[in-house]
This record gives C-alpha cells, structure tokens and sequence, in this order.
C-alpha cells in the first residue's frame, strides 16, 4: 500500500493503540471521543456536522472506523446509546466517505449472529443478533452496503491486546493469576474466536491492497471457551500449579444475554488465498509474553 492518508476513529482504543505501528508509513489522523493522548483530536461521529468538516478538512484516502460502542450490557440497558454510536455515528462516517471519496474500514463482530449454530460462522451464514449491541453493530453493517460502493467490513472475535489499556478478558484473568488468586472462575459453555487487535491490523493493512471489497470474518482462527483461553494464559505465565474453576455462564448473570456460538472463520479469506491469521493459541502467547509480561511482572 502506497502513502496514504489515513483518517481512524476511536484511535485510543485498544485496536487503535496499534495503528501508529502497523500503518507507520502513512499520514495518520487519529481522532477519539474519550482518552485523547498527544496526537489524538476530539471527534464525535455522533455529530455529522463535526464528522463532515473534519473529513473535508482531511480529505483521508481511507478510513479505519474503529469507534464503538462495545459495552454490551450498557448497550442493552442504553439501547439509544448503543445506536447513537453503532448505528448512527457509523451512518455519519460513511456519508463522510461519500462526500470525500474515501474507502472506509468498518470493524464488526460476530454478536450480530444469533449463536445457535454448533461450528464457526462464516459470510454466507444468514445474521440474526439476540443483543442490542448486535443489533446496532448488524446496523452499521447496512448503512455502511447502502451508502458506499468502496468498502471493507470487517468482523472481528473477542478481542485481545491493548497492553496497558487491556482491561478485557484476558488482561483481567492475566493479573489475577500473577496475583496468586486462588478463585478464578472461567466460563466453559460459550465459544468465540479470540482476535489479536495488532493481527487484525496487520490483515486489514494487506486486505486494502487487494482490492476485494466486501464483507469479511478475520480472527486467529480456532474455537475457544473462557475457560480454554484461561488455561492457556495459566501455561504460558508458567503458573502450572494455579486451579481455575471451570463454571458454566449463569455464574456470571448479566443484563444483555451472550450468545453461545460466536466463532468466526475467515471463509472468504481462506477461499481467496488470502488469510494471514495464525492459530489463537500462537497470538494469545505472543501478546502475553510481549506486552502483558513486561507489565505484570
């Protein structure tokens, strides 16, 4: 991919704490809501008058829309929230894109499947959320086909990375088994495909270059519960004597239900040639051992 000028919302998040290495050889404008750092500006996509002269001003060559609303209980109890930006912020970026010219990424995910199948979800398998956050997220996804001709979505698993800013999942189960604490629980009867933040960027920096727009799954392939995700953080800090109790998901009741499949295959990558994902195993040990380590120890 030739110098471009790349224009990313939601920049401080955990995906995009990793955009200033992976596109490095592009003219970056990192825009956020929240937790601005240096060379982060202020941008709410809720505001389409704010998104559109901020665009005009930029005239980006592509767009990494990573602004989400990903609190899933909140967007269940906050279903006006959850569309105000999933939903709408997202119709404002694309009319943006519209407006300028710009080839937009737009970063999904698997909750906009019902769950009830028994393997991975791939393209062709028919959506159907059972959340509000699915729903809004499903909703973006068909503002995003009905505005623009040029476009890549992208639906990604359970996140990981992040290094300091991990609070999810993994960076939780991480510090509390360098803690010692003996009353980890995992969950074993919900399935998902663990995603590396920095590989996701990696693949959507060579899926721009070809040209193939469309709809697209890419995760580190492989289906993985809490609790497997869990043992294999416990292996890989070398805690080997650490019991983690496996418990099913009413363990852990929460305001928005969570579906019980929510594995993705990258079909459309592999029947390309063109999936570059490795195993969730090697990318959860990789991100563990370079970023959490240094932090946690």
């Amino acid at each position: 991919m030739k110098n471009k000028r790349i224009l990313v919302t939601g920049a401080d998040g955990m995906v995009g704490s990793y955009v200033n290495d992976v596109f490095s050889d592009h003219d970056l404008y990192l825009t956020d809501l929240v937790d601005l750092s240096e060379d982060c500006v202020y941008l709410d996509i809720r505001d389409p008058a704010a998104v559109m002269d901020e665009f005009q001003k930029i005239k980006p060559d592509l767009v990494l829309h990573l602004a989400a609303a990903t609190d899933v209980d909140r967007c269940q109890l906050e279903p006006d929230w959850a569309h105000s930006v999933n939903s709408i912020g997202t119709q404002n970026v694309a009319l943006a894109c519209q407006e300028t010219n710009a080839l937009l990424v737009y970063i999904s995910t698997g909750n906009v499947f019902s769950g009830k199948k028994e393997t991975e979800y791939n393209e062709f398998d028919n959506p159907g959320p059972m959340n509000v956050y699915g729903e809004s997220k499903l909703a973006g996804e068909r503002i995003v086909t009905s505005l623009l001709n040029r476009y890549y979505i992208v639906r990604a698993g359970w996140m990981i990375g992040g290094g300091a800013k991990d609070k999810k999942f993994v960076g939780k189960i991480a510090s509390m088994i360098v803690d010692g604490d003996s009353s980890l629980k995992a969950v074993n009867d919900k399935y998902g495909s663990p995603t590396y933040a920095r590989d996701l960027l990696n693949g959507i920096s060579k899926l721009v270059d070809t040209g193939y727009y469309g709809l697209y799954h890419m995760v580190n392939p492989g289906i993985a519960s809490r609790y497997q995700i869990s043992e294999v953080l416990r292996d890989v800090l070398e805690y080997p004597d650490l019991e983690i109790e496996s418990v099913s998901s009413e363990h852990f009741p929460s305001p928005a239900p969570r579906i019980r499949m929510e594995a993705l295959r990258n079909y459309k990558l592999e029947l390309l040639g063109c999936d570059w994902m490795r195993p969730w195993e090697e990318a959860l040990q990789d991100y563990v051992i370079s970023e959490l380590l240094p932090i946690l120890l």
